[in-house]
């Protein structure tokens, strides 16, 4: 883990949140560099775990997944084996897109998206409640969505 970003470091790692694809010569004017330096400032980001990877951002409605559904789980147990199981199960659901392991009144925090209340009502019954370990589950429904990001404070 990089703590001591320096100021050109951190306008590389804004410019990038903000356009993932922006060609390394635009980058570099952008921070104020050549091209050169730049794209190995960019490497050494990448190869020390600062930059995870690239990817591209998707409007979920527009591909069918127009329900997001924020689930509270309650496992029977916190032992260590309950949790490992419980976790393994939830990174084989692709539906499952956020999962938090939680300290407070619910075990664990998931983001689920869906088609509509339907597929969810389905997802939920045949997969979540059936997970071994799974207490309790409590769906809640966003009215609207105010602010979704990736992009990091720097």
């Amino acid at each position: 883990m990089m703590k001591d970003l320096d100021r050109i470091d951190r306008r590389i790692l804004q410019a990038l949140q903000e356009d993932g694809r922006i060609q390394n010569v635009e980058l570099a004017e952008k921070v104020g560099l050549s091209p050169s330096p730049c794209l190995r400032r960019v490497k050494h980001l990448e190869e020390s775990g600062v930059i995870e990877k690239y990817v591209a951002v998707l409007d979920a409605p527009k591909i069918g997944l127009g329900l997001t559904v924020f689930v509270r789980i309650w496992l029977k147990s916190q032992d260590a084996q309950t949790i490992e199981a419980f976790t393994a199960e939830v990174m084989q659901l692709d539906e499952i897109v956020e999962c938090h392991l939680m300290v407070g009144d619910c075990d664990f925090l998931l983001r689920v998206v869906a088609a509509d209340l339907d597929a969810y009502r389905k997802f939920q019954g045949e997969y979540l409640t059936r997970i071994k370990g799974v207490q309790s589950v409590k769906s809640e429904l966003p009215m609207q969505k105010i602010k979704m990001t990736s992009k990091l404070p720097l």
